[in-house]
C-alpha cells in the first residue's frame, strides 16, 4: 500500500497537538484521523476500538488525553448524550448547531438560530450574564426514520 499524506484536516491539528506540546506518535496519529474523519459522533471507546485495529498498543488513556487537548485546541466538540455520556465529532466552523441522530450517530451541523431575545430575558430573569451557548438536538435522520416506524421508541 503506497504512503498517503493525511488529508489537510489531520495535518493542520497535529500541528496544533504538537505546538501544544504534545508528541505525535502513530497512536496519536491515528486518533487524529478517525476523529477528523468521522461523519458521525463517536464516543471514546468507539474511538479506542477503531484505533486499536491499526494500533493494537494503543491505551484508552491516550484516547481520553488526546481528546481533551483537542477539545481545548476548539478543533472537536464534546456532544452531551441524553444518557449522561460523552461523544465527540469535529468541531463545526464558526456558530452551528447540532443536529444527531439517536439511531445511526450521524452529524448535521445547522446554524441560523436567533436565540437573543430568549438570552435576554433569561439573562433578566436569572441575572446571569450569559457569554456563549449550544444546541444539540437529537432525532432519527431520513435513513433511520423507516425503521423506526417498525420498531417502538425506548
Amino acid at each position: 500500500m503506497p504512503d498517503q499524506q493525511p488529508p489537510p484536516i489531520c495535518e493542520s491539528w497535529l500541528d496544533s497537538l504538537q505546538v501544544g506540546g504534545y508528541r505525535l506518535t502513530a497512536p496519536r496519529r491515528a486518533i487524529v484521523s478517525i476523529i477528523a474523519n468521522s461523519q458521525r459522533a463517536l464516543d471514546a471507546i468507539e474511538i479506542y476500538d477503531l484505533g486499536r485495529g491499526e494500533h493494537p498498543r494503543l491505551g484508552l488513556v491516550t484516547v481520553y488525553r488526546t481528546l481533551e487537548k483537542l477539545e481545548q485546541l476548539g478543533l472537536v466538540q464534546r456532544v452531551h448524550q441524553p444518557d449522561g455520556c460523552n461523544m465527540y465529532l469535529r468541531a463545526p466552523e464558526g456558530h452551528e448547531h447540532l443536529l444527531l441522530c439517536k439511531s445511526c450517530g450521524q452529524i448535521t451541523y445547522f446554524s441560523g438560530d436567533d436565540l437573543s431575545d430568549l438570552i435576554a430575558e433569561i439573562s433578566q430573569k436569572s441575572g446571569y450574564q450569559i457569554r456563549e451557548h449550544w444546541l444539540q438536538l437529537f432525532g432519527l435522520c431520513s435513513r433511520c426514520q423507516p425503521a423506526a416506524t417498525i420498531r417502538p421508541e425506548d
